[in-house]
């Protein structure tokens, strides 16, 4: 019995770590003023957790008694590093000071505790990469090779982007709090940006088992609503309806085997008429204001998708016309890509294949397995086998998702047979 209670308390733990860790670490950051303090506390905290809950119970409040616990331990370990080090001292005296305070964690503190992370890590002093390597490792809590992989790049660099962002915010003193509101607009772009890429990497996931991560799409979505609820502006309201749009078919994406289901392959009568709702809702309010941005552009193109009742009544013309509108308020190789894509399904594969070869041609995202994948169903419908396989067999190379690797042999085998 005694094991099944533990059993039970870990799960509590683990449970609690998935959906509360990253609001815990805002308000540690706060109270403490440093990032690496604040993780190692939250490291503390749950491993006091997984020693105490199953022998006192969980707390009442499992988020009050980590951010409590945390930063008490992280006290008594400035208190004994300041035996040896001056400076520990002084920062031991000054929280020491602060801790009979009591600790507000309810929802709206810790709301605008995420929010101060945020804008934190996107303050114009950071370089634009680090902003957002920061940001989705200390906020949405990505891992190293998870950034590496939505910014196209290695982990050693990511990893050295955000070292020298957190070394830049300790000495340059910068404040962890919301900007004023005629801060906001210009604070507000690497925000977004940052946000979308957590909800990228938790619609596709970069690597793994499964093809989705919930918890990181559901994150992002919730930051979105969190940043409408304080700036109302158009791009922000596109990228919450280009979030909701895309959510809208996380059940239908996958088998119940958990294998790649492909968009014209949907049963669109899974897909969430509710979220369709309201990101049609938020996209016309954005649409509305005359001065929106790419993530509108996006949604709107997800909106297209959502609003056809079948694959073959999909209307690719408007879509091509608004990645052309697309390209060029946001011109990059990934959005021509999709365009590209686009034209093979209103022009066909040859047209698709040609503007495919173009950006590959360049040097652009020959890395990118997605490319391949572009390349290798053009010359399928173009029965051009040889091609076919060379190209899916590239795109396999690259992918180190699962449900995508499973995907590219099926394909591969029925190439060959």
């Amino acid at each position: 019995m005694s094991g099944e209670c533990d059993g039970r308390a870990g799960a509590a733990v683990e449970a609690i770590y998935r959906s509360e860790s990253r609001r815990v670490l805002a308000t540690l950051i706060r109270l403490l003023g440093d990032f690496d303090l604040a993780e190692e506390a939250l490291h503390d905290a749950f491993a006091a957790a997984v020693e105490r809950w199953p022998r006192d119970g969980m707390p009442d409040n499992p988020r009050a008694w980590l951010v409590s616990t945390g930063r008490f331990k992280a006290i008594d370990g400035l208190r004994r590093r300041a035996r040896f080090d001056s400076t520990q001292a002084h920062l031991a005296a000054g929280l020491d000071s602060e801790a009979a305070d009591p600790v507000e964690v309810d929802d709206d503190t810790v709301q605008d505790d995420q929010l101060r992370l945020i804008f934190t890590c996107c303050h114009p002093a950071l370089p634009p990469d680090a902003q957002v390597a920061l940001t989705l490792r200390e906020v949405c809590g990505l891992t190293t090779e998870e950034i590496a992989h939505a910014f196209l790049t290695a982990p050693p660099t990511v990893a050295q982007r955000i070292v020298r962002a957190k070394s830049k915010i300790r000495d340059a003193r910068i404040p962890y709090q919301l900007p004023s509101r005629n801060q906001l607009p210009a604070r507000l772009d690497a925000v977004l940006r940052a946000i979308y890429l957590v909800f990228n990497e938790g619609y596709s996931a970069s690597f793994g088992a499964s093809l989705v991560r919930h918890d990181l799409s559901a994150e992002a979505i919730r930051l979105g609503r969190l940043l409408a609820e304080l700036l109302p502006e158009s791009e922000v309201k596109g990228l919450l309806a280009l979030m909701l749009l895309h959510e809208s078919r996380r059940a239908a994406r996958t088998s119940p085997d958990g294998d790649v289901v492909l968009l014209h392959e949907q049963d669109r009568s899974r897909w969430n008429r509710d979220l369709i709702a309201e990101g049609s809702v938020l996209l016309e309010e954005a649409l509305s204001s005359r001065s929106f941005g790419p993530y509108t552009l996006q949604a709107a193109i997800a909106a297209a998708h959502a609003g056809a009742p079948s694959a073959a009544a999909t209307d690719w013309g408007q879509i091509v016309g608004l990645y052309d509108v697309l390209l060029r308020a946001d011109p990059s190789p990934v959005i021509e890509l999709n365009r590209a894509a686009a034209v093979a399904m209103r022009d066909g594969p040859e047209a698709g294949l040609a503007l495919v070869d173009a950006i590959l041609a360049r040097g652009d995202l020959v890395d990118y397995h997605l490319a391949h994948s572009a390349r290798a169903d053009c010359c399928r419908r173009l029965g051009r086998v040889d091609e076919a396989r060379a190209s899916y067999g590239r795109a396999l190379d690259l992918t180190r998702q699962q449900p995508e690797r499973r995907f590219i042999e099926r394909r591969l085998r029925e190439l060959s047979g």
